[in-house]
């Protein structure tokens, strides 16, 4: 996978579901915590809860020079069960265990803009459900529509140089509601990926002596870009609504996602092999990912989990 997809990923995913993995978790009666931009009528009640997220770096290059922008989002989607024509909580069928909850479709805007003309691309979602039969009753997902935009403008600020704005809004219709309500109508783990055409974008975290005063003038609201790739690189950026490192990396012994990135992969895995055979019915029915994670875990060999125990990734001598 690509390496910078693989970063986006885990970012998209970051807090989806968390350890222990099921719906009667204390910590997962709460969702989607991270990167919400919310429908204005919720936003005005909440001001924690914003309807916008604005990225600003800077670019070099001349005229020419293009971005490619990507923002990429989860949207809430519903599951309920039916049976008999009667919305339950769970049910059983074919030996497996199903329960109502929430799930979640990747959503993703492209864009390619130049240092010279602003671009607006509308997100334009329509509202749908779907249906899946089993033989004791139906899974019904359904999902909201949503409306918004992204922007993007540049101008400059040295010879040179351009600051890149990019302003993500929510303008989905909503009457004031309760959270979950409102979430079913949020773009979720919101992020920007910009990749720079004939030109470099100019890290955030450490700029050159020259441009430092430019790039804290820039104003990030909900987002903390980062420049991506291998070191050196400046020709991609993640804005991510959590704080990362610059350059950052997927450990390449993870065995896959855990969606808690702060947290250390072996022990996750030691908990969820430590699972009672009913948690793990629970986990397995509360959400089709997190079933993954348990299958992934169960099938692990032992040298899989020996390279989990730990590893040195930088041994230099550090003198005085």
């Amino acid at each position: 996978m690509d390496p910078v997809r693989e970063i986006a990923d885990a970012v998209l995913y970051e807090g989806y579901v968390l350890w222990p993995y099921r719906r009667s978790a204390l910590k997962n009666t709460r969702r989607f915590t991270f990167g919400g931009v919310y429908p204005p009528a919720h936003a005005e009640a909440h001001p924690d809860d914003p309807a916008s997220m604005k990225t600003q770096v800077l670019v070099e290059g001349g005229p020419g020079a293009r971005v490619d922008v990507r923002v990429r989002f989860l949207q809430v989607v519903r599951r309920q069960l039916y049976c008999d024509g009667e919305p339950v909580d769970e049910l059983m069928a074919g030996g497996t265990r199903y329960v109502s909850w929430e799930e979640a479709r990747e959503r993703e805007v492209a864009a390619e803009a130049t240092l010279d003309a602003p671009v607006t691309v509308p997100i334009a979602i329509t509202g749908g459900r779907d249906e899946e039969k089993l033989d004791e009753g139906t899974v019904v997902r359904s999902w909201h529509a949503l409306e918004g935009g992204v922007t993007i403008t540049a101008e400059p600020v040295a010879d040179g140089v351009h600051r890149l704005t990019v302003r993500i809004e929510n303008r989905t219709p909503f009457r004031a509601g309760t959270r979950e309500e409102a979430l079913e109508r949020t773009f979720c783990s919101t992020h920007t990926i910009l990749r720079a055409r004939n030109g470099a974008l100019v890290s955030a975290t450490d700029p050159p002596a020259e441009l430092r005063a430019a790039v804290e003038a820039c104003r990030n609201e909900g987002a903390w870009p980062v420049l991506v790739g291998e070191p050196g690189e400046r020709h991609t950026m993640l804005s991510s609504p959590i704080i990362l490192e610059e350059y950052p990396r997927v450990a390449p012994e993870s065995p896959g996602d855990l969606f808690d990135g702060g947290e250390i992969d072996q022990l996750l895995t030691l908990n969820i092999l430590s699972l009672t055979d009913e948690e793990k019915a629970e986990m397995r029915a509360s959400d089709p990912r997190a079933r993954e994670i348990l299958d992934r875990t169960e099938a692990l060999s032992e040298q899989e989990l020996m390279r989990l125990h730990g590893a040195i990734r930088d041994l230099r001598v550090v003198r005085p």
